[in-house]
């Protein structure tokens, strides 16, 4: 526990390696940014890519529900112009 109540605790997952081959500019610049936030380069990609990896998953996400209700106005209203409006509101609500 530390003092201020609460202790930080990491689950190990399955984890499988991936190589990537990098230009070696993109590769010196990844080691200049990881050194000013104090980690390692490689602990820089993991969480560059879990972060564009959770923006893209909310937009799927996003997207899904779109979907669906659209095929559910679709079966309760007669008008498609009715329903390309009422998504078309719900995209600009939600800034999607």
């Amino acid at each position: 526990m530390t003092e201020e109540g609460f202790e930080l605790r990491f689950r190990g997952r399955p984890s499988s390696e991936l190589t990537l081959t990098l230009p070696i500019d993109v590769i010196r610049s990844l080691e200049r940014v990881a050194q000013t936030r104090d980690m390692s380069p490689e602990a820089l990609v993991k969480f560059y890519v879990g972060q564009s990896l959770r923006i893209d998953l909310a937009k799927l996400s996003a997207n899904q529900v779109l979907e669906t209700t659209a095929q559910v106005l679709t079966r309760h209203l007669d008008s498609e112009e009715q329903v390309s409006q009422i998504l078309e509101e719900i995209r600009h609500e939600a800034a999607i």
